[in-house]
């Protein structure tokens, strides 16, 4: 059974940054790639980063390209996102996925996260 659990969130003023950090347990995820979600109150799931099984071919939302950055340690199965800038729009709760090949539509993304809230004030 595939397990993501995300961390990292918290409330910070505009302006400042936040490291998200998803642990995977299972011995595939290097095989596989991973992306980041956010979902604010009243608003649909979107698509933040997303990275392929090597750690190449980053993609963002244009929303956050140049704010944040999507990373993986294979080695120890985690997967990153640095968020810097952050504005009260990225207020929102945060999700990683696991799916087999980057993308940025939820669909393929078979295995999901908890969550983790981070609160941007202005």
């Amino acid at each position: 059974q595939v397990q993501l659990v995300e961390s990292g969130g918290g409330l910070v003023q505009a302006g400042g940054s936040l490291r998200l950090s998803c642990a995977a347990s299972g011995r595939t995820f290097s095989f596989n790639a991973m992306g980041w979600f956010r979902q604010a109150p009243g608003k649909e799931r979107e698509f933040v980063a997303a990275i392929d099984y090597s750690g190449g071919n980053p993609d963002y939302a244009d929303s956050v390209k140049g704010r944040f950055t999507i990373s993986r340690d294979n080695a120890k199965n985690t997967v990153y996102l640095q968020m810097n800038s952050l504005k009260p729009e990225d207020t929102a709760v945060y999700y990683c996925a696991r799916g087999p090949y980057n993308t940025s539509c939820p669909t393929p993304y078979g295995f999901w996260g908890q969550g983790t809230q981070v609160t941007v004030s202005s």
